[in-house]
This record gives structure tokens, sequence and C-alpha cells, in this order.
């Protein structure tokens, strides 16, 4: 089975935890060497981040986990790259 290098998820979390603390927690996955969380939309009570994580080895499993102990969920699984090298699309594209 091949190694899940990337993932981007759609995540729907409160405003506490703050994203400092979410990717603290994400990145303190084994297998997990970088995690970016930006938030795209306020509301009263939540916020929808995108999470992007990279790793070597990235457990999906643990990686939902971690989202629901901290009170999110995962809307949608948006970018998935797996295998032995990330494929860059921008890069692709320009080719």
């Amino acid at each position: 089975m091949a190694n899940i290098r990337r993932l981007v998820l759609d995540t729907l979390k409160p405003h506490e935890p703050g994203i400092i603390e979410m990717a603290e927690e994400l990145g303190d996955i084994v297998g997990i060497i970088a995690v970016n969380i930006s938030i795209y939309e306020l509301d009263r009570k939540v916020e929808n981040a995108k999470i992007t994580i990279e790793g070597e080895n990235v457990p999906y499993i643990q990686v939902v986990k971690v989202i629901e102990e901290m009170g999110g969920s995962i809307h949608s699984v948006d970018e998935v790259v797996a295998g032995k090298k990330i494929i860059d699309d921008a890069a692709t594209l320009l080719d």
C-alpha cells in the first residue's frame, strides 16, 4: 500500500481551540512533517478551515481523530497525494 504524502481537508472547527493549537497537535503525529491551516470563513460559533498536511506517511485515521477530539469535523477530502513522491500540479500544468 502506498504511503499518503499530502492531505488537503476542508474542515469545520469551533473558534477554540485556535489554529495554532490544532496545528501543533496535528504536527505532533508521527509521520507528519508539515501542517498548514487557513481559515477561509468565520461564523459566530465556528470556522471553516483548509488543512494541508504533508509527511512521509500521513496516518489519516489519526488525523481524523485529532480533529474530532478538538471539536472539528471533516467536510471533505479535497486532495490526496500518495506514492514515492509528491506531484506538484502547478508544475505539471506548465510542462
